[in-house]
């Protein structure tokens, strides 16, 4: 696992699943495109973020994950599309990004268990 409180269905296109952090704080994904090995794109289709003055700021928003084999190694380009740098969770929310992709995630590819805990 990569990230917490997550219930629904991760895998499967038209999957739908919901991150609670808690505290009224969530976001529910569904996968709208789904290429084995290649790409997958999650479109946001609700969410409440109460750090940020537009609590639904990442709605219809959508998350990129396209995967490349390159010598050998495996890639992983991420975009947050919709999420412009005019937006209030821009900045903000890039170490907390930063810390879930190319830390936990990373980590469950390449040691078999991610770090899904944000320490901050």
């Amino acid at each position: 696992m990569w990230v917490e409180n997550l219930d629904g269905d991760t895998e499967n296109l038209n999957g739908v699943f919901t991150i609670d952090w808690g505290g009224g704080n969530f976001v529910t994904f569904k996968l709208i495109e789904v290429i084995t090995d290649k790409k997958i794109i999650w479109l946001v289709t609700d969410s409440n973020l109460n750090w940020l003055n537009d609590k639904k700021e990442w709605t219809y928003t959508r998350m990129s994950f396209e995967i490349a084999s390159i010598n050998g190694k495996t890639q992983i380009h991420f975009t947050h599309i919709g999420l412009v740098p005019e937006a209030e969770c821009y900045d903000m929310c890039a170490k907390d990004r930063d810390q879930y992709i190319k830390g936990s995630l990373y980590k469950l590819i390449t040691e078999g268990a991610g770090q899904p805990q944000i320490k901050k």
